[in-house]
Order: C-alpha cells, then sequence, then structure tokens
C-alpha cells in the first residue's frame, strides 16, 4: 500500500512548490489533489486551454517533487447547491471538466460525494426522486469518466438522515450504477459517526468496489477529522481487513495536525502522522 496525505493544508502552510517538497520529505508517496474542491476560483473560470495548463503544471511540480496524485477530491460546497436543475446542470459541467483535470494529473481515481437537493440534513419530500436524482446525474457523469478513463469513488458520508450515507446504501447504489467506472471512496471518520467500525465496512465492500480511502479519526459523534489512534476506530482491525480484501491502493489520510502547534513541535507531529499511515499499512 501506498501512503498518502490530503495536499491542501500543506500548500497553505508551504506554497506550492515547497508544499509538495515538503510532503516528499516526510515519506509520502502520493496525494490526495484537492485544487478541484473549490470552483469559485479563476481556474474555473478561465477554462480551456487555460484550465489545462494550468492542471499540466502542477501535475509537473508534483512529479519534480517525487509524488503522485493517487486521487482527486470532486467540487463541494457546503451547504449543498444542488436544488434546482441549474444549480445540477452547474455542478454537472464543473464536475466533467474536473474528471478531465484529472486524467490530465496522470490520476485514474475522482472522489465525490451524492448529490444532496436538500441539503445535509434531509433527503426531502421524497425518497424515491432523492435516489432518482442521484442515479441520473452519476449515471451521466460515469460517460464522462469512461471517455477519460477515470474511475468515480462515491463516497459514504456522516449525515445521518441521508440514505445514503452508510457504507452499505452505498454500496447498494453503487451495485444499482453498475458501471466499472464507478466504485467507493470508504472514508473512516464517516463510518465512525454512524458507529461503524471502518474494519467492518472493508469487509463488507471488498477489493474489487474499495478502491479509495479517506483516513481519520473521530469521537463516534462528529466529523472531527482527527488524526488516526486519537479516537474511537480500531486501527489495527482496519489495517487487517484491507489485508485480508488485498487492497493495493493508497492510505491516504484526510487529517492535518492541530492549528495549535508550531515550529518543532508542528513538524514533529506531521513526522507522525506519517508514521501513523504507515502503521495502518503495516510497513
Amino acid at each position: 500500500m501506498k501512503i498518502g496525505i490530503e495536499d491542501a493544508p500543506y500548500l497553505r502552510r508551504f506554497g506550492v512548490e515547497k508544499g509538495y517538497e515538503y510532503l516528499k520529505s516526510l515519506g509520502y508517496d502520493c496525494v490526495d489533489y484537492q485544487r478541484f474542491l473549490n470552483t469559485n476560483t479563476p481556474l474555473f473560470e478561465c477554462g480551456g486551454a487555460e484550465f489545462d495548463s494550468a492542471v499540466s503544471k502542477d501535475r509537473k511540480i508534483i512529479e519534480s517533487a517525487g509524488l503522485e496524485v493517487f486521487q482527486v477530491h470532486a467540487p463541494w460546497r457546503w451547504p449543498a447547491q444542488d436544488a434546482t436543475e441549474e444549480d445540477r446542470a452547474e455542478r454537472f459541467e464543473k464536475m466533467a471538466e474536473s474528471i478531465r483535470g484529472t486524467a490530465l494529473l496522470g490520476c485514474r481515481y475522482f472522489v465525490i460525494h451524492p448529490l444532496m437537493p436538500w441539503g445535509g440534513g434531509s433527503y426531502g419530500p421524497d425518497l424515491q426522486q432523492y435516489r432518482e436524482l442521484n442515479l441520473e446525474f452519476m449515471g451521466k457523469l460515469c460517460r464522462e469518466a469512461e471517455k477519460n478513463d477515470v474511475v468515480i469513488c462515491f463516497e459514504n458520508m456522516p449525515m445521518k438522515a441521508l440514505p445514503l450515507s452508510k457504507p452499505e446504501a452505498s454500496l447498494d447504489f453503487v451495485k444499482e450504477i453498475n458501471s466499472p467506472y464507478f466504485k467507493m471512496c470508504l472514508d473512516t471518520g464517516h463510518c465512525a459517526v454512524h458507529g461503524i467500525q471502518p474494519a467492518a465496512a472493508v469487509r463488507l465492500l471488498g477489493k474489487d468496489v474499495l478502491r479509495t480511502l479517506h483516513v481519520h479519526d473521530n469521537d463516534g459523534n462528529q466529523d472531527l477529522h482527527w488524526v488516526p489512534f486519537t479516537g474511537v476506530i480500531d486501527w489495527d482491525d482496519f489495517s487487517r481487513a484491507l489485508r485480508e480484501i488485498g487492497f493495493d491502493g493508497c492510505i491516504s489520510i484526510e487529517s492535518s495536525p492541530p492549528k495549535k502547534f508550531t515550529g518543532e513541535v508542528l513538524e514533529l507531529q506531521d513526522r507522525s502522522l506519517y508514521l501513523s499511515a504507515r502503521q495502518i499499512a503495516g510497513t
């Protein structure tokens, strides 16, 4: 298994080139590329050749640092803005462009959240309509993924009121889409919010469906993105489960040290976070 981490916190701290160099110096193999998360940026305003040029430049910087992009996080807005046809059309446009950008980065995996037309606290007036909106949107997006040879990884969520949040429900949805370009990203912290140990979810999904991970911990109640081994998750069993199914992807950390740390102590925390990922990987 490779060891990776979300890049955004480190790019904010160090800038782009130095940020990636720093992650490599800690020992990481890859990154979760997060530049597509926010679409209200010049990157998406320019589009076309300028978009391609900017993304290709990032790829060169990442590869020059000795890293690879293992997974890309799809655009995400909170509060969710999926209520109208116009909202969904705009989101689809940005998603399709981001999938093309994923291919330009030399990356295979694109992690996506479900549509939330009525926000994160409700599936709205009609459960079947909620499901059909997601099936239509994701099915259409799969065609864009196939064009670019990118696999969409549907992420389990922490929202308890959403019917697609738990790993079992997400798996049923993936099976209904029934596409080799639509698999799953397992978020460990989101499992814990539902009282589910991630190890059980790993064994449920299996190697064919489970392609990417978001690795972080919490108190079992809120999505806090704590560093591993500081919350309620059984990391030893999670590690065993990954080995049992033959998972050969990336232990991708979606956490960073608390902001209160500074200087040498912060550097030690950065190193500790990397070593915790290696422990989970069993290396």
